[in-house]
């Protein structure tokens, strides 16, 4: 069975936003672009499509609300993403711990479990993710995000929850492993500290974690846009839940609708993971590694 010897417990991972400020608050402001040409793509309208396709929803973008069309919906994942990454990773330490009886640093790890601890992490993740997401999502399409909660209240906030923890726990159990996976083979292969390996080495394995992440998770994530930006009311409603939606998209689009705006989102998924990951260990470098 392949394991993974997974850091010391001293090199604990941060829980607190004030453990890596940068990694907090580059993502949505570096990712938001990307994000909002993904989302138009995968929320257009099949039988009137208002883009071709990546560089055409940008330039219309662009041309017709200027580049602040490309921020719509920011704030409201600026002002969530130190709570997010807080429960991301302190979820992940937490099942480390389950899983190693309390003794993380004397335990070795099969893939297996560190992919359910990063999966366990997103489900937690998910509780915040969902309303912020969602939110955003309506904001970028230019719909009344703003209005969900007074509209429809706690529960309208929460429109797709089911098909967000899905994603959740899938994408960051793929997200940590694999980059866990690709730290822990450099740091055996080459008989050196977490510390020592080398700078490029770790935006590599960044970018390598937030492509398999998408690779994996895209065609949720694009079911999942469409839920969220979908009528609250029956009569206005396109879908009946996730599993309806996947059957029509496939019906009427084929698979290939499962993957609109794909192109825009592999764009950010390598840049944006490698900084991500790139600023975690600089920033846990500086706390202090054993």
């Amino acid at each position: 069975m392949l394991t993974l010897q997974l850091p010391h417990a001293d090199r604990r991972l941060p829980t607190t936003t004030n453990d890596q400020p940068t990694t907090n608050y580059q993502r949505p402001t570096n990712e938001q672009p990307f994000d909002t040409v993904k989302v138009r793509l995968q929320t257009q309208p099949r039988e009137a499509p208002l883009y071709t396709g990546a560089v055409d929803c940008a330039s219309k973008t662009l041309r017709n609300e200027g580049l602040l069309g490309f921020y719509k919906g920011t704030l409201t994942p600026l002002i969530g993403i130190g709570a997010c990454v807080s429960v991301q990773f302190g979820a992940l330490e937490a099942m480390k711990r389950l899983l190693s009886g309390g003794k993380p640093g004397d335990h070795t790890f099969s893939l297996g479990q560190l992919y359910m601890a990063g999966a366990m992490s997103g489900v937690a993740n998910s509780v915040l993710s969902g309303p912020i997401e969602h939110v955003r999502t309506r904001l970028q399409v230019q719909s009344a995000g703003n209005k969900v909660g007074s509209q429809h209240g706690i529960a309208g906030l929460f429109k797709g929850q089911g098909i967000t923890v899905l994603r959740e726990f899938h994408g960051y159990g793929v997200y940590f492993a694999v980059y866990e996976y690709l730290m822990q083979r450099t740091m055996a292969a080459n008989h050196i500290k977490r510390s020592q390996v080398a700078s490029w080495k770790q935006l590599l394995f960044g970018a390598t974690s937030g492509y398999m992440l998408w690779i994996f998770i895209y065609p949720i994530d694009v079911i999942k846009s469409k839920l969220q930006t979908d009528g609250f009311d029956k009569a206005t409603q396109k879908y009946s839940g996730m599993v309806d939606c996947y059957r029509k998209v496939v019906a009427q689009e084929g698979f290939a609708g499962l993957y609109r705006g794909f192109s825009a989102c592999m764009l950010r998924a390598g840049p944006a993971n490698a900084a991500t990951f790139a600023a975690y260990e600089m920033t846990m470098n500086m706390i202090g590694r054993q």
